[in-house]
């Protein structure tokens, strides 16, 4: 019972959350030169480099309330919200030659994140393409403070 209400909490917050940024020509312009300098991979691409253990960093740049929905577990971890990226992020990576994965609950946020990264000098930063909410919908496992949990398939 525990986990039919989690997994349906997780349903709720991740796909009735839409994008802040959404419908204003300017933020779309940015949206789209953001992704386009730092690029973006796929969930599939992400849970491969995950479960062959290459050495990838993922960052969740979300707000630290938004981190109750949920986050991606890899080796490498790190959260610096958004707003802190650029005082923070060379005091927790200091490779600037590592690959490192941003996301955020839908993706657009992430590509900022990496677009910014990128101009600080990270040669391999991208983005989550659909942030936690594609990774989600991918049908892999996202870590709650309920524990593990992923979302079911309509059948």
């Amino acid at each position: 019972m525990t986990r039919k209400i989690t997994n349906l909490i997780l349903i709720l917050v991740l796909l009735s959350a839409s994008s802040l940024f959404a419908g204003f020509k300017e933020t779309d312009k940015l949206l789209v030169e953001a992704k386009k300098e730092a690029g973006e991979i796929t969930p599939q691409k992400l849970k491969k480099m995950i479960d062959n253990e290459e050495e990838v960093v993922v960052l969740d740049i979300r707000e630290r309330e938004q981190r109750a929905e949920g986050q991606i577990y890899a080796d490498d971890t790190y959260a610096i919200t958004r707003g802190n990226l650029e005082f923070h992020v060379m005091n927790k990576i200091k490779n600037k030659d590592a690959v490192i994965v941003t996301y955020c609950r839908g993706g657009s946020r992430g590509a900022l994140a990496a677009q910014t990264l990128r101009r600080l000098g990270y040669k391999n930063a991208t983005n989550l393409k659909g942030g936690l909410k594609g990774w989600a919908k991918a049908g892999y496992q996202v870590e709650t403070g309920f524990g593990v949990t992923r979302l079911a398939k309509e059948e």
